[in-house]
Parts: structure tokens; sequence; C-alpha cells
């Protein structure tokens, strides 16, 4: 028999409690037997269309579990001690990433991406606002599974600089609960040329969106939900078997 520590996130918790649990299986299980094992109890379709990690990295249905792995049941995805976490810059300054439940400073931000090198600074900075879907929108909460956040948020954005050839790239997104008019999440990009930087930020905040593992809880002056999120790529969901929760 194998242990594995199996962490839920978002909407998840609401369903599988403790949202931390140690979790035993046989020698050589995969990633869909356990995905069979927890789904058992569980109404059918809550587990459709997760993605899964295995120690903070995206897995497959047909990984194999090994004694004291770490696995993350990530539903699709909102999309970002002391207050800072921390932000994470490269030795070359080319990138500058971070997760805060500090306000973030978009002002300073920008201001520092600027080199003389540069003809352009584009910048995205998604602002909390005050409603959504015709609901009055009293406050967010976002969490994140943290590792995994900072570490596909880094990776995001070395692709960027590489794809589109862009100087530098900060992205820092907001944890913890935020009021209306707050950044939740700011990408700035530094380049030469305006092209690039508009390209590389577009694609930044549709990927992190899709891909980066926080997300959004939203409370309205009549009740609370998880946002929904947008869908994982197919190459990163996990869909387990059709047969998983049949009774």
């Amino acid at each position: 028999m194998i242990q594995v520590r199996v962490l839920t996130f978002g909407v998840l918790k609401d369903w599988l409690e403790p949202s931390e649990a140690m979790v035993g299986l046989r020698e050589g299980a995969t990633v869909a037997e356990l995905l069979d094992l927890l789904g058992a109890s569980l109404p059918t379709g809550v587990l459709h269309s997760i993605a899964v990690s295995v120690n903070a990295e995206y897995a497959t249905a047909s990984d194999v579990l090994r004694d004291g792995d770490e696995v993350g049941l990530l539903p699709p995805v909102s999309g970002g001690s002391g207050d800072d976490q921390g932000d994470q810059r490269d030795d070359d300054a080319a990138i500058l990433i971070g997760l805060t439940r500090a306000l973030i400073d978009a002002e300073e931000l920008v201001a520092a991406s600027k080199e003389g090198e540069d003809g352009a600074v584009v910048v995205f900075d998604g602002i909390v606002r005050n409603h959504t879907r015709e609901r009055q929108t009293l406050y967010l909460d976002y969490e994140a599974y943290e590792e995994m956040a900072r570490r596909q948020m880094r990776e995001l954005a070395t692709e960027a600089c590489s794809r589109f050839g862009v100087r530098q790239v900060t992205m820092v997104h907001r944890l913890g609960r935020l009021e209306v008019g707050e950044t939740s999440v700011l990408i700035v990009v530094a380049s030469a040329h305006r092209a690039q930087a508009f390209e590389a930020c577009r694609w930044l905040i549709d990927i992190l969106k899709k891909t980066v593992p926080i997300w959004k809880k939203e409370t309205f002056v009549d009740g609370t939900v998880w946002a929904a999120g947008e869908p994982f790529p197919a190459a990163l969901a996990v869909m387990p078997r059709e047969d998983s929760h049949e009774e």
C-alpha cells in the first residue's frame, strides 16, 4: 500500500472534506484509480472536467502514483507569513512574478519595468467590478495552490519572452479578500516594439485564466458562489471514467 496526500481547491472543497487528507492506494495505482475511489461517494459529475496535479505539476489519468506524492484536485480556474508572499525575480530581471495578499501598487510596478531600450509598455490591470451577471458584488475571495501557481506563472512569463521577443514580464496576482475597485491581477510587458508587447500581454492573461491554479469565490448581496472558471485545455483536463460514479 502507498499513501498520497490529496489537496482540494475551489468548489471541490465544498464536496470533499477535509480539504487535505491522506488516502491509501495499492502499489502502482494511477491518477484515474484515485479519482474513481474519491468519486464513488460523490454525486455524478463532481469530478468531471477537473485537472490533477502531482507534486505541483499537471498530471494525466494514466500517471502512476508513488508513496508520499502530493495530489491536487483542481477545478477550472478563475482566472491571481505577513501580507506579502514574496515576489520572485530572475537574475537578469527579465521576469518578475508574485502572489500577494497586500494591495497591488500598479504604478510602482509599471515604473519599475521600464528601461531605456523599451519602446512600449503594455499593461493589463484586472480590477474587481461591482457586479457580475446583473448581481451586485460585495467582495471577492481568491485562493491558489501557491507553489504550483508560482511555477506556472514563471513558465508562462518565460515562454512569453521567448515566443514574442519581449524584454520583460511582470505578473502579480492578489490572494485573499478583495474589495470592489481593487486590482486582482496585474500584467506588465516591456518591449522595444508595441506589437509584440500587445500580443504577449493578451496571450499571458488568456492563458493564465485557463491554466494557473487560482480560484475565485464571489460574494453578492444575495449569496456566495465559486466562479465557474474557464474549461481547462483538453491536454490538461483529466476525465474520470464514465462509470466512475454509477451506483
